[in-house]
């Protein structure tokens, strides 16, 4: 490594964020560059560590020390090479995905990890201020034509990947926009869509094409696909949520949360939505049930249309604040973190559980009935306890439901190609990505159910190598390492 002691004498810096007050009043990304002498210290944190634990916790085999030395080294456009070999979208990943490889950091087992991801966004960033990230359309066509169905991150890296190999690619989306969750999910705040748009031009200068308002099963069918394309490639996601069933349900004013964030994203990028189509936290007591990564979102929106009051419910206990003897290292370390939407305020509270809702006399939700739970595990699995006497009940003018996700949505599209299911319901694929249908392949949420980033753009190179395979013999394409 370029600096051997690098570990010892610089200490973990925090990823530097706007003030609070200032980014509740925009939407703009919440985090500010490192200036470029820290950043290169903090690469030289990496330790020459013999064997990068890193590498197992990143499921795209990202050359985590390879581009740290680089950046060390002021060596940036190596660096972008080494580490666009790995990830098609190190902008997205760099922004969004929880780093799974800072949790394996061998620095990890006794101090803070290395600063992998902010180190990976400030290398893509500076290639594309540089002009290194150029399209480069194959100079040879195969004559093969492949429909991927779903624009979010695994049917993106799944396009990028197969056009790279020569074939004619197609990528249809549902919505009038793409990016699937990338679009709609993520907040401006996390990710501004100008990142998403500038990756997506250098994608159409390559060749691909892309197509919208294209709803397989709904208004294109299924064996249009089959028919005019030599091979499908389905990523749809895992966009069936998981509904809260108490009484109560029913009132105005509950909402999952993918029903929400996409109105104020589709505002974010200019759309005129009536006011009476649109949910507005705006002086509303809010209640948020999940403590995911939906629910940070969900947070982060409702302060800045302006909620009243928030509180953010998690059935589970809270999470230690370093790790339990029972998560090990290089496990991902199940620790109590808080994002910047829980920097900026509201209440969270744990090991609790949703009993009803009631509502006022016009319909609609203004209290939330709650109940702290016990929670035991036996063998293997929790219950969750009602604790005597421990009822609550909180204002709610507004409900937010950011349980995650049971799977790809059925009917449709899956029902018109009939693959087969799994028995928690995800598309079933075999070794080489494909489905009990031939010639139709899977990847990305769809198949493996609700999910990170990381694992989508993973599982999309990785489907694409089988699609190159089972249309030319063989593959070029980086074998995958899943």
């Amino acid at each position: 490594m370029g600096k051997i002691t690098g570990f010892l004498e610089i200490e973990h810096k925090k990823h530097p964020t706007r003030p609070v007050a200032e980014r509740l009043r925009d939407w703009r990304e919440v985090y500010l560059p490192y200036p470029q002498a820290v950043l290169a210290g903090q690469a030289a944190r990496c330790m020459d560590c013999g064997i990068p634990f890193c590498h197992q916790g990143c499921p795209l085999g990202n050359l985590i020390p390879d581009w740290n030395d680089l950046v060390y080294r002021d060596r940036w456009r190596t660096a972008i090479d080494r580490l666009h070999a790995t990830n098609n979208f190190p902008e997205f990943t760099g922004r969004l995905c929880p780093a799974p490889c800072e949790g394996a950091c061998v620095l990890g087992i006794n101090n803070d990890p290395v600063t992998i991801k902010s180190i990976e966004v400030a290398i893509i960033e500076r290639a594309f201020d540089e002009g290194w990230v150029k399209a480069r359309p194959p100079q040879t066509r195969t004559g093969k034509r492949v429909a991927v169905v779903g624009s979010g991150p695994a049917g993106l890296a799944a396009a990028d990947q197969l056009n790279r190999a020569g074939h004619w690619v197609t990528v249809f989306e549902r919505d009038d926009r793409i990016g699937g969750l990338l679009r709609y999910g993520i907040p401006e705040f996390k990710m501004e869509k100008r990142f998403l748009d500038r990756r997506l031009a250098v994608m159409e200068r390559e060749e691909i094409t892309f197509r919208t308002g294209c709803h397989v099963g709904v208004n294109m069918s299924a064996e249009e696909l089959r028919r005019d394309y030599d091979a499908v490639v389905l990523a749809g996601g895992a966009t069936a949520p998981r509904d809260l069933k108490v009484p109560g349900r029913e009132l105005a004013g509950i909402h999952f949360a993918m029903d929400f964030l996409p109105l104020q994203n589709r505002r974010n990028e200019g759309d005129k939505i009536p006011d009476a189509q649109f949910i507005t936290a705006k002086d509303q007591h809010v209640v948020i049930i999940g403590g995911g990564d939906t629910g940070a979102d969900c947070l982060g929106t409702v302060h800045r249309q302006g909620a009243r009051s928030v509180h953010q419910l998690e059935l589970l206990s809270r999470p230690a604040d370093a790790r339990p003897e029972s998560n090990p290292w290089p496990l991902w370390p199940n620790i109590f973190r808080v994002s910047p939407a829980h920097e900026e305020g509201g209440e969270r509270l744990f090991a609790v559980s949703t009993e009803r809702f009631t509502g006022d006399q016009h319909g609609r939700v203004n209290a939330l009935h709650a109940v702290d739970v016990e929670i035991v595990s036996q063998n293997g699995r929790l219950t969750f306890t009602p604790i005597p006497g421990s009822q609550f009940k909180l204002a709610a003018d507004l409900v937010l439901l950011a349980m995650g996700f049971l799977g790809p949505e059925r009917g449709g599209m899956l029902d018109e190609l009939g693959v087969r299911l799994t028995d928690r319901g995800n598309v079933w694929r075999d070794a080489h990505w494909m489905t009990s249908v031939p010639g139709v392949f899977t990847a990305g949420d769809m198949q493996r159910g609700q999910s990170l980033i990381v694992w989508a753009i993973a599982e999309g190179r990785s489907c694409a190598h089988g699609v190159d395979a089972f249309l030319m013999g063989s593959s070029d394409l980086p074998a995958p390492l899943l």
